[in-house]
């Protein structure tokens, strides 16, 4: 079947799977080429969905070696094999068993799905569908099963054999070159959760007892000579389990618990029940070889597939439609685990920033879905933004709707109703509707509904009534196969900010709830506040308490007072935001006119911020942080030119940096740690805060900012000084820059994680001769096309890079397709994403969008594409 033909995916199609998995046993002798699977299965008719079913199960480049039904080897005449799978047409209408033996050759597996080795380690990677890479399946989240899974391998080649849940045997075979090892997981689980790790590894561990008296070893497994920087992880580990147990009442349920790192990973990490295998660089950290933004990451990715274990593991999801129930509620959940081990605010803002960047661009372009999408070709390519950033926003909404206290009553009860199942949006909700006795059927819209809303609002004050009027109105633009909006809830957290700070809130309005939320669930609304005795300036959405654009008739001087005046920390930040976004807007559309001033106006009230005596670092680095250049190019929205915004924002930048070069001088002085490094919040938050000033001094005083940066390089102690100086380095053309590139190569040449930020770094570089650069570091010893890690580094790295990838010859846009056609041959989940990175080509200038859609349509006719990358070009031309 060629990947165009493959079948469309509906939610209002789902059935339940016509037969169960009680019980999987398998046997798994563990070959670099060899490896041979026995999956004992033990099979019932489903009653809710059975009706005479045949037996229908998953398979994926799989033959089978033999096949038993209750043990009696099944007739070829009675079974038929397919790419798909492997169909019994007439199975015995009772219980019975079926056996079935597989040969894998993991070494072979350059999809990095099902089983494969990397680095000489076995894994597994089964989400969403690569289970049936191992053996035939119901690979499906709704057929859960218990496990017992038998390990074997050469003792030499893999001391260390691990799988999910609690180890139950454990010996050497005779004549003490083979072991084994058996491991049983005592809850039922679908496939896509199933793990299993064998190979020489080294580990850190750690006894943890939880709020309920149950004794669990904690292990982080990583690679020989490297469980020195295991620590933070294993770390964020107790911190997270602990904090589950005091925030959401969850306490862990095996014997056991243990992390992988892995140095070949398509993703992030994964939840597999008790036994979590990571991308090396989530794991990893020490000083010189990660940076405070890996520490953070780390803990918040250990964090987030920890919580997995109750929102996602113990209940997990009915179908592939429903992902966002798992993932866009444990996005919510590490969010706030990280809001409370560091600072609230900053981390507020910088996963708003991640959630403009990324999920609001992709509602903008082609690619836009609902939360919950209603069809698919090939599920992997779901696994997105809007799936995981505005899945964690909706719930957010939810809790600010409802309320802290009914959130939190909603929450136990779906944990206590929901356990064991696979659950629905629809179930999820219910459980709010009973703890809070709100309709929430309104409130759904926002998982059927793609786009970014707009909210327009404005005001008026009546000095001789004392009254302050209030405008809002909101509308979603249309998006592919969804050209009609209905309005959403939107809950619009405000405050009235006067002279002397925030304003009582009075208002007869039934609209205006506790705690100063205002609903908006109506294409627009009117309230007015009364006794309100100045004239006030609104604060609104703060906390950005729901995931829309908003638009303010406010003028720059009202937005500055905000920023001087609000009590709302994320509000302050925005509004310098939109100040500086407003005319970059104007700039790149080529109107100039007003930028001067404006850098004039943002130089002077950053000024006085930086001189205020109760600073924030952390909170002062993302104030002194413009919106990127690619998040102007979304807010113009159509006939984009790369090269104008990227000038216009340079320029801003610069005329900023120059402005308060001695006063950041000054301040980064100020800021210089004097200890060992630490990667806590209050001193990672200095170092934010003194290489944002370090950036910005590198753009307005070039010279003085080459003169720190190297400086900054020679003397550093750790991994994030030294990348902030290469990066304003990157800033600055010449030779002295070309010098620091080579030695900070030769500096970190066997640290693989390191080289990635360096082979970024390069690729970033906003001129002409990135292009040529990156393709001469594709024959640089550290690059390889095989490891993900590194794609994303150097490629990955150049598809972002605004201005190279959409030169205005087109070559950019024909290096990634070209990557991608080369990659799709070998790993098509990394190839597909990798083309992702076309998703906002049809807001270019004609220009560029020819070319763009050139490259697009070449990457679609290739003969033989995945489905994962059929699916995405044809999406993106669609």
């Amino acid at each position: 079947m060629r990947a165009e033909d493959a079948p469309l995916i509906r939610l209002e199609d789902y059935r339940p799977s016509g037969w169960l998995i009680d019980t999987v046993d398998l046997d798994i002798v563990l070959d670099p080429t060899r490896t041979r699977v026995r999956a004992l299965l033990q099979l019932r008719p489903n009653p809710a969905g059975h009706a005479g079913a045949p037996l229908v199960l998953d398979g994926d480049e799989l033959t089978p070696d033999s096949i038993l039904l209750d043990e009696v080897p099944l007739d070829p005449s009675l079974y038929s094999l397919s790419p798909q799978g492997l169909t019994i047409q007439a199975p015995p209408a009772r219980a019975f068993s079926l056996r079935i033996e597989t040969t894998l050759d993991p070494s072979a597996n350059t999809k990095l799905m099902g089983l494969y080795r990397s680095s000489g380690v076995y894994c597994t990677q089964c989400e969403a569908d690569g289970f049936r890479r191992i053996t035939y399946f119901l690979d499906r989240p709704d057929v859960m099963s218990v496990y017992t899974v038998r390990l074997e391998a050469e003792k030499a080649q893999a001391p260390v054999l691990l799988s999910n849940g609690n180890l139950v045997a454990a010996a050497e075979l005779p004549g003490g070159e083979r072991h084994f090892a058996v491991w049983h997981d005592p809850h039922p689980k679908p496939a896509y959760l199933f793990a299993l790790v064998g190979g020489k590894l080294d580990h850190v561990r750690q006894d943890y007892v939880t709020a309920d008296g149950r004794k669990v070893e904690l292990a982080v497994y990583v690679e020989p000579g490297k469980a020195g920087r295991a620590g933070w992880a294993l770390d964020s580990l107790v911190r997270c389990m602990r904090w589950d147990e005091r925030v959401f009442g969850r306490n862990y349920d095996l014997d056991v618990f243990n992390v992988v790192a892995v140095s070949d990973f398509n993703m992030g990490a994964m939840e597999n029940k008790g036994l979590n295998i990571f991308n090396d660089k989530y794991v990893l950290a020490d000083p010189l070889t990660a940076s405070d933004g890996d520490y953070a990451s780390i803990e918040a990715i250990i964090a987030h597939e920890y919580f997995h274990n109750w929102t996602g593991n113990r209940i997990t999801c009915r179908d592939w439609f429903q992902l966002c129930l798992k993932e866009g509620l444990t996005v919510f959940r590490d969010q706030e685990f990280s809001s409370d081990e560091r600072s609230r605010p900053v981390k507020r803002i910088a996963d708003v920033r991640t959630l403009r960047s990324t999920q609001f661009s992709e509602d903008a372009g082609p690619l836009a879905h609902p939360v919950r999408p209603r069809a698919y070709k090939e599920i992997n390519n779901f696994y997105t933004p809007t799936v995981y950033e505005k899945g964690a926003e909706v719930i957010r909404m939810l809790k600010v709707l409802i309320g802290e206290d009914a959130f939190a009553r909603g929450m136990d009860l779906y944990f206590e109703r929901c356990d064991g199942t696979a659950a629905t949006i629809e179930e999820f909700l219910d459980c709010f509707v009973e703890s809070s006795s709100q309709d929430l059927t309104h409130f759904a819209r926002w998982y059927e509904q793609a786009g970014t809303p707009t909210v327009v609002a404005s005001g008026k004050y009546d000095a001789q009534a004392k009254s302050y009027t209030l405008q809002l109105a909101q509308s979603t633009p249309a998006t592919p196969g969804q050209s009609d909006k209905q309005p959403v809830v939107i809950p619009v957290a405000l405050g009235l900010v006067g002279k002397g700070g925030d304003l009582p809130l009075t208002s007869i309005s039934p609209a205006l709830k506790a705690g100063g939320v205002v609903v908006l669930d109506q294409p627009s609304l009117s309230l007015t506040f009364t006794d309100v005795q100045e004239a006030p300036t609104p604060s609104l959405l703060r906390g950005f308490s729901a995931p829309v654009r908003l638009e303010l008739d406010l003028g720059d001087a009202e937005l500055l007072t905000l920023f001087n005046a609000d009590s709302d920390s994320f509000n302050r930040w925005q509004a310098l935001q939109t100040v500086a976004t407003r005319t970059l807007v104007r700039a790149g559309k080529g109107d100039m006119s007003t930028l001067d001033a404006t850098a004039s106006a943002l130089a002077k009230a950053l000024s006085g911020f930086l001189a205020g005596s109760a600073l924030d670092p952390a909170f002062a680095a993302q104030v002194l942080r413009l919106p990127a250049p690619a998040d102007i190019a979304r807010e113009i929205g159509i006939d984009v030119d790369p090269d104008v915004v990227h000038g216009a924002h340079r320029r801003l930048s610069a005329t900023i940096g120059s402005a308060l070069a001695g006063q950041l001088a000054t301040l980064r002085d100020s800021l210089t740690e004097r200890g060992p490094y630490s990667p806590a919040a209050a001193p990672a938050g200095r170092r934010a805060l003194r290489n944002e000033a370090l950036g910005l001094i590198a753009l307005g005083a070039p010279a003085e900012g080459a003169r720190l940066a190297l400086a900054q390089f020679a003397e550093a102690d750790n991994l994030t000084d030294r990348l902030a100086a290469l990066a304003a380095m990157t800033l600055i053309p010449g030779a002295e820059r070309e010098d620091l590139i080579t030695r900070f190569g030769a500096l970190y040449a066997r640290e693989p994680l390191v080289l990635d930020k360096w082979l970024m770094a390069q690729a970033l570089i906003a001129e002409d001769g990135t292009l040529a650069r990156v393709k001469g570091l594709m024959n640089h010893s550290a690059f390889s096309l095989g490891n993900p890690n590194r794609v994303r580094g150097l490629i990955g790295g150049f598809a972002a890079n605004l201005t190279q990838f959409n030169r205005a010859d087109g070559e950019g846009y024909g290096f990634i397709a070209d990557i991608v056609i080369a990659l799709d041959r070998t790993n098509p989940q990394v190839a597909s994403r990798l083309l992702g990175s076309f998703k906002s080509w049809r807001m270019l200038e004609t220009g560029r969008r020819a070319k763009a859609e050139a490259a697009l349509r070449m990457v679609g006719a290739t003969p033989n594409l995945s489905r994962d990358v059929a699916d995405i070009a044809t999406r993106s031309l669609a």
